[in-house]
Order: structure tokens, then sequence, then C-alpha cells
């Protein structure tokens, strides 16, 4: 970067504009730090996006490996890249989160859609609210195969106990893409509402979501 004159190097204008001002290749290009002898870190950050069809989102579903296929991206600067991916990822859902609703399934889907729909296999979560519902986070209770989570209540009610929640959003994916119950899921679903009556606790929901859409068991009016 010390080939370009200083008003045009992204540290400079950061310093002298803010992180605003800057466009994503000189975000990008700061996380990068240091180019390689035939390109700037400017222009690799650059190639970086059009790779991406200049679509940050598709940079975040880049994998570790992928990043370092690009030209200039070796395994550290692939691992600072994917964890400042993951980290913009965390801010923006726990601003999300505010938003979640107990009265209204599909905030709370919506939520966790793009995580668990690309899920390959089954994960079972819990998510948990106060007495006032507001959200308090969540806990992976367990991930299983490609069509079955073994999932332990007392697993669900720990994490919810640890959190000082009393309601509780039970989620899973169906990695077919149907989020339609199964039997199992209704067997699974009386099984954590009794086990939670039992704890003083409320189960709030079950969600499943498949590809691009969900299916409430509180909407559908299958919770007592």
């Amino acid at each position: 970067m010390k080939n370009l004159p200083e008003s045009e190097r992204p540290y400079e204008r950061f310093r002298t504009l803010g992180a605003q001002a800057l466009s994503d290749a000189e975000l990008l290009a700061i996380i990068i730090k240091t180019g390689t002898k035939d390109m700037t870190a400017l222009e690799l950050a650059r190639n970086l996006l059009s790779e991406c069809q200049g679509n940050l989102l598709n940079l975040y579903e880049l994998s570790y490996e992928q990043f370092q296929k690009q030209k200039g991206i070796g395994p550290v600067k692939a691992v600072q890249l994917k964890a400042v991916a993951e980290l913009s990822k965390r801010i923006a859902r726990t601003g999300r989160g505010y938003q979640l609703s107990l009265s209204n399934p599909a905030s709370i889907a919506e939520y966790y859609m793009e995580d668990l729909r690309h899920q390959s296999k089954e994960v079972f979560l819990g998510a948990f609210f106060d007495a006032k519902c507001r959200f308090l986070g969540d806990s992976q209770i367990t991930t299983g195969s490609l069509c079955f989570a073994y999932v332990s209540p007392m697993e669900l009610f720990r994490a919810a106990l640890l959190k000082n929640a009393l309601m509780i959003v039970a989620l899973h994916n169906h990695p077919s893409g149907d989020p339609k119950p199964s039997e199992e899921d209704v067997k699974l679903t009386r099984t954590l509402q009794e086990g939670a009556k039992v704890l003083g606790l409320t189960l709030a929901d079950h969600i499943i979501i498949g590809d691009r859409c969900y299916f409430s068991f509180q909407e559908n009016h299958l919770l007592e």
C-alpha cells in the first residue's frame, strides 16, 4: 500500500474520514493488512470481492479452504477473514435477538433460518426467554444424523436454568427441507412440555426449520 498516495491508503482514509466512508474493498484491505510482491492488500481485497460477485454475504459463505485458493490469501489471512465474518454474523444476530417475540413464531424462525437451513445434519437447540418474554440467548443441545438427533430433555432444561429462563422455544432443522413434524417430533414435543411443567418452566413453542420455511407447534395449536 506504500505505493499508493497517502490520501488513498485505507488506513489513512480510515483515520481521516472514519470507517463509514470506506468501501467494502478498503475495509477488507485493512483486515488483510499486507499484499504480495505483485499485488497490494487493496487489490487482493478487490479480487476477493470480485470472486464473490461483489456481495459480502457471498464472502461469508466461503470456507477456510476456499479462502486459501484465492491468490495472495494464505492460512493466516484465511483464519482472519473467517474470524471477522463469524464475528460480524454474531453481532448482527445479537441485534436481531432483541426483536424476537414469543407471540410471533415467524420472528424466531427467521432469526435461526440461515443457520439451520444449511445444516446437513439435524441440529437441536433451545432459545430462552425470561418472565417478561425477553430473549436471554440460546444453546445448542445436540447434533445428530441426516434425519435424527437424539435429544435429552434434561440437557435442554439445564441450559434454560443456567440462563435463568422461564420460557423455552425448542428448535431443530430438517435437512430434507420439509419442516413437517414427524411422529417422533410430536412425541418429543409432548415430553418436553410435560418435563418443563415439572420444573416450573414453559415450553412456548417447538419450531422446525426447513428450506426457507418452518413449522411452529404454537401456530398450529399443537401445544396444550
